[in-house]
């Protein structure tokens, strides 16, 4: 049986598509951008504003289901530019401290033309 797992305090879905649904023990967030939930509006500013951003977004959803940072075991992220990496890494490694499995790539736009998009697998308890 699937959950749909939705919060107030994170973007809402601007598709077809959950924040976030939980398959048995598994939470699979949905690639979480930089959009300030109260205003609906990209948060401005650098790579590192709009990663810290992203972080919220990922942490009002974790929290919707039960979970937080130390429980994901997978990320997959994407970002614009390479050259953003390291500022990325530092905001990234501030949160995902159990170190879980992940991907980075760069690619050529993401949606509202944000900087940076991260999704998350997680284990419950």
């Amino acid at each position: 049986m699937l959950q749909v797992i939705s919060t107030k305090d994170a973007p809402a879905a601007i598709g077809p598509y959950s924040q976030a649904i939980v398959a048995g023990k598994m939470l699979f967030l949905s690639g979480q951008i930089p959009i300030v939930p109260a205003t609906g509006e990209v948060a401005q500013g650098d790579i590192t504003v709009q990663t810290e951003q992203v972080m919220k977004n990922i942490a009002a959803v974790l929290k919707e289901a039960g979970a937080d940072f130390k429980n994901a075991v997978k990320t997959t992220c994407f970002i614009t530019d390479m050259s953003d990496f390291a500022a990325f890494n530092g905001v990234y490694e501030k949160y995902f401290t159990g170190k879980p499995a992940r991907s980075c790539v760069a690619v050529k736009q993401l949606p509202k033309n944000v900087l940076v998009e991260v999704e998350v697998v997680a284990a419950l308890d």
